[in-house]
């Protein structure tokens, strides 16, 4: 209702490969090329899904931010299909595609952050190639939201979900993931981190142009386009924005709730609070 909706900030993502012309996203990609994406292969669910969380007209974050997308495997399928081996240099390349096609973008249309659902190890082929990528894009003025983002930044989230029927607007609705949520009750995932919503999503469908697809248990592969959807909010606002700046004012702005488990009452927080986020760059 503010007009605050990503408008004019460019969000990259790298996944898998993307049915390109879904109404949730198809009026916002500016662009989708392929790295390492066998011609056979279809759309996957994991691209839909993302896709449409980060810049989705009605299921997304930032639904008039412009997306460029690069499609792309995280290593090498064996003859047939047969097996698979990791090799995260093909996200590298991917990468720093992105730089390149920031370079052509005008100063008001720019990317402004990185969103990949995915994260490497130095036990995995492609490393080195990706750790220098990454920090090119950094160098680059670009926020690079990963499942290694406490790796590369020293941040820290975790993931939420609620009940099906619950009102997603509501702060009170929620509760740790559905796959976490033993740990922490545990007193085993209580980090100085930022929660996010992850489960109870629907998103886009990869098998038709107006088709949906309710998850209720999510992953992080979730959650990552949720927090570079809300920097590109962030972004909008304050041109000027910093990854830092940016992570410091969530965790500031954050909600913490107090949720029940077995006749025990835990704290939950902060959750991203969007809206506090938003006030509190436009009264600085």
């Amino acid at each position: 209702r503010r007009g605050i909706t990503g408008r004019g900030i460019g969000i990259a993502i790298v996944d898998q490969p993307l049915l390109t012309k879904h109404q949730e996203y198809a009026d916002r990609l500016r662009l989708y090329e392929e790295n390492n994406i066998e011609p056979v292969s279809d759309a996957s669910m994991h691209g839909a899904a993302v896709a449409s969380i980060a810049v989705g007209k009605t299921v997304g974050v930032a639904p008039e931010a412009d997306l460029y997308y690069i499609g792309s495997w995280t290593g090498d399928r064996g003859k047939g299909g047969a097996g698979f081996e990791w090799n995260v240099a093909y996200y590298a390349q991917s990468v720093r595609r992105v730089l390149e096609i920031n370079k052509q973008l005008p100063d008001d249309r720019k990317i402004r952050v990185i969103s990949m659902s995915v994260g490497w190890s130095s036990e995995r082929k492609g490393y080195d190639e990706m750790t220098a990528a990454v920090e090119e894009a950094k160098k680059a003025g670009m926020f690079v939201v990963s499942s290694c983002i406490d790796d590369v930044y020293g941040f820290v989230f975790d993931g939420l979900s609620r009940a099906p029927l619950s009102d997603p607007d509501d702060f009170a609705s929620y509760e740790p993931g559905l796959w976490l949520a033993e740990e922490f009750y545990r007193g085993l995932r209580k980090w100085n981190q930022l929660w996010v919503p992850m489960g109870s999503r629907t998103t886009a469908a990869p098998n038709g142009l107006d088709e949906y697809v309710f998850y209720r248990q999510g992953g992080w592969s979730w959650a990552i386009p949720y927090v570079a959807g809300v920097y590109a909010l962030a972004a909008q606002v304050d041109p000027e924005i910093t990854p830092e700046r940016f992570w410091n004012l969530a965790m500031k702005t954050g909600r913490t709730i107090e949720v029940e488990h077995q006749g025990r009452k835990y704290e939950l927080g902060p959750i991203v609070d969007p809206g506090a986020l938003i006030d509190a760059l436009e009264d600085k």
